[in-house]
């Protein structure tokens, strides 16, 4: 208790110190807010799920950067911050919305308390970065049971260094990595009186892109969460989550691949694929499944929806053989496409036919859905597209895996070194795996493009 009053009185110091203007530029601690914040807000704004006559708290209003956009749509806003001067002028800003209450409280206080199931959207923006890590798990697990069921909660905050330009003698805000933030929300649980259990969807977590494009900075992020009922059936999440792709799993992909790519053939064959898109400057690419790089958004390709035209470029990387319906997805990928616009996609095959038990029983393992790479065209030309193009790539997959199994083997006691012997026979076992049922033509590896109309 002693240590979270010290960072409480901490934080609260170095507000005061900061809220002394009250003005856009002393609450984003960038001299240049004010030019920010028209392009940021209503990005910010738009990423929002629907709330239009709903329930709203904002946590951390600060002067009201959010909070009179947020009152317009509404039904009723809860404005909260912990500076009693920073709170006076929000509602001097935005007192004339009928529909906000304004409130001088900090979100750790056990005071603080909203009726179970009474909110529809919790907003906060930039908060839980002056929060401990405890703190921040506390009050997610308070703001689950506020939530009504199918409810939201919207947050971003800086992630791993600070972004305003604003001179700091000292700064204790807590510039986290954002998976503690994925983590912490993820495994949020709460039980009703009916013994019913809930937690949180991650329905999105993307950058702010006024900050990639004026700052370069892609470290500002935000996270979509819907409170929803337990589904006990997680295990593909949870495979992916803790087995294929976790930090370490990653780390040792990028020691095979090349750092930054977790994906067949490394920069070769990324540079290769690239070209054939003939990219333009100012041409939008969405990447489905881009792995450790780019301008990201986490999201569930089969659930998330984009406006109709909206890209020049769909490109994915041995990623869609996760999915299931890949028929429904390619037709996305149709109507989020401009006309004339492109897909390329390579993938894990299988050859035609009936696969053996032992490769069957590996399919199944993996999670994969797996399909020859004459159905992948087919796919494509069902899904509306124009000039498909399905190649065989099974013989330069072989050559990737080959070289890359030489250069582990030939680095072995550095790989070890770095991971462990564990994780090398793990690695070294899964590519001759690949390169046996590879070479036996079980598994195969295909290359597709096609047009839109």
């Amino acid at each position: 208790m002693a240590a979270n009053a010290e960072e409480r009185e901490i934080q609260k110091s170095y507000w005061i110190k900061h809220s002394a203007d009250l003005t856009v530029e002393a609450m984003m601690l960038d001299s240049k807010a004010s030019d920010l914040d028209k392009e940021e807000r209503p990005e910010v704004l738009s990423l929002l799920p629907e709330y239009e006559g709903k329930s709203v708290v904002e946590l951390g209003a600060g002067i009201g950067r959010f909070t009179g956009d947020l009152a317009q749509k509404a039904g009723d806003v809860t404005a909260l911050d912990f500076i009693e001067s920073v709170v006076k002028k929000n509602e001097s800003i935005n007192g004339h919305h009928k529909n906000v209450k304004f409130i001088c409280a900090d979100v750790t206080s056990p005071d603080l308390n909203f009726p179970e199931g009474s909110v529809d959207l919790i907003f906060s923006n930039w908060l839980l970065m002056y929060l401990s890590d405890k703190e921040v798990e506390n009050l997610a697990e308070r703001m689950v049971k506020w939530l009504k069921v199918g409810g939201y909660i919207f947050f971003r905050e800086s992630c791993f260094h600070q972004s305003g330009d604003c001179k700091r003698r000292n700064n204790p805000t807590h510039y986290r990595e954002p998976r503690f933030y994925t983590k912490t929300f993820k495994e949020c649980h709460t039980n009703d009186d009916s013994g019913n259990s809930f937690e949180l969807s991650l329905l999105g977590c993307k950058c702010i892109g006024a900050y990639v494009r004026n700052k370069k900075n892609q470290n500002q992020i935000c996270w979509t969460w819907q409170k929803v009922a337990s589904d006990n059936d997680r295990g593909f999440q949870r495979f992916l989550d803790t087995v294929q792709y976790k930090c370490s799993g990653i780390l040792r992909y990028e020691h095979v691949f090349g750092q930054g790519f977790v994906s067949t053939g490394g920069i070769e064959t990324t540079k290769e694929f690239v070209a054939k898109l003939d990219l333009k400057p100012g041409q939008k690419v969405l990447d489905v499944g881009c792995g450790i790089g780019g301008e990201f958004e986490v999201a569930d390709c089969t659930k998330k929806t984009y406006p109709y035209n909206t890209f020049d470029v769909i490109y994915s990387r041995d990623t869609i053989l996760h999915i299931q319906d890949k028929l429904a997805l390619f037709r996305s990928f149709y109507k989020w496409l401009k006309p004339g616009g492109k897909v390329l996609i390579s993938d894990y095959c299988k050859s035609a036919g009936t696969p053996s038990s032992e490769f069957e029983e590996y399919i199944k393992q993996r999670g994969y859905d797996l399909h020859d790479v004459n159905a992948y065209g087919q796919m494509l030309r069902d899904a509306g597209f124009d000039k498909v193009v399905a190649e065989d790539r099974t013989d330069q997959f072989i050559q990737v895996l080959q070289r890359e199994l030489h250069s582990v083997e030939k680095e072995k006691n550095t790989f070890i070194q770095d991971f462990s012997e564990e994780d090398y026979n793990d690695i070294v076992g899964g590519w001759k795996a690949k390169l046996v049922r590879s070479s036996s033509g079980e598994q195969r590896w295909g290359l597709s493009f096609a047009k839109k109309k």
